[in-house]
């Protein structure tokens, strides 16, 4: 496996801090996109959140800390998928994910489109066969086909449910599905906090409590850009209105850490960067660290 120099890789990190048999994280970039809907461009995203990362500072405020040099940061060249899609593009996310995992390291994707996330999914469950999967999302992506693919965007969490107990996948910000979608929620014990629901303390007034009481001792996160609001996030290709806002997606990542929760690995998709708009890219990036700052202020231990 190939690294990216200091010029490309995330945070822009000299050698010593980015090498990959040395650092403590890996960035896996697969710059996928084959169904997207609506607007297009996430196969640019990774690349905007690394070149967007090397504006973001090393020093986190919370944890009073340099966590990149403190545990090293390596990003491997992008995933090259040519012609291969759907299963066969998932294929090489997989693969790259299992290869890292021998190595004994934790795992960021960076997408691309949603679809990359069923990869990332399926490589952890095996790593962490107890671990639940929560996924920041302003839609369900609970559908069996969309246009004709079972593979889309628009499907990759009824192809995590094909191999994943639905009860152990927690949806938070959703704002957006069809009518089958909520009836398979509903059937299947998907546990999903609606964003207008929360806005309405249908689950109290400390939501975050009661999405972290859905949770396993392990967590994974998958997490779509567009969970936030479009205030916060224009740069996406299904943008919805009443998201969430920065504060209240980290402020649940930081509840679950304080539960004693510990994240062992996430993704970050969909961001569909706008051309003279940089905010988005900088915010995506910073929720990269951020998450991984958080996450790491839980003792790792093993991974295995």
């Amino acid at each position: 496996m190939k690294i990216l120099g200091p010029k490309q890789n995330f945070l822009a990190l000299g050698e010593e801090h980015s090498d990959l048999d040395t650092a403590g994280i890996v960035v896996v970039s697969a710059p996928y996109e084959h169904t997207v809907s609506y607007g297009r461009g996430t196969a640019r995203g990774p690349r905007a959140i690394l070149d967007a990362s090397a504006f973001v500072e090393f020093y986190d405020d919370e944890t009073e800390r340099e966590l990149c040099f403190d545990v090293g940061i390596a990003t491997l060249e992008p995933i090259t998928f040519g012609k291969k899609v759907d299963a066969k593009a998932l294929g090489l996310i997989e693969r790259q994910i299992d290869d890292i995992f021998e190595m004994d390291k934790f795992v960021v994707t960076l997408g691309g489109e949603h679809t990359i996330s069923a990869a990332a999914i399926a490589s952890h469950y095996r790593r962490f066969p107890k671990m639940s999967v929560l996924q920041f999302d302003a839609h369900s992506d609970m559908r069996q086909t969309y246009e004709g693919s079972p593979y889309s965007h628009a499907c990759v969490m009824a192809r995590v449910s094909d191999f994943f107990p639905t009860k152990r996948i927690t949806q938070v910000g959703i704002r957006a599905q069809c009518i089958e979608e909520a009836q398979f929620i509903r059937d299947k014990s998907v546990n999903t906090f609606y964003a207008g629901a929360m806005r309405r303390n249908v689950y109290g007034e400390k939501w975050t409590d009661a999405v972290v009481g859905t949770l396993a001792k392990d967590v994974y996160i998958t997490f779509d850009v567009d969970a936030l609001d479009p205030s916060v996030m224009p740069a996406t290709g299904t943008p919805e209105p009443g998201g969430l806002l920065y504060h209240e997606a980290t402020g649940l990542i930081r509840a679950i850490v304080q539960s004693g929760r510990r994240i062992v690995g996430f993704d970050v998709v969909e961001l569909a960067p706008i051309k003279g708009l940089h905010h988005p890219n900088i915010t995506a990036a910073r929720l990269v660290y951020k998450i991984l700052n958080l996450a790491f202020t839980v003792k790792r231990g093993t991974r295995k």
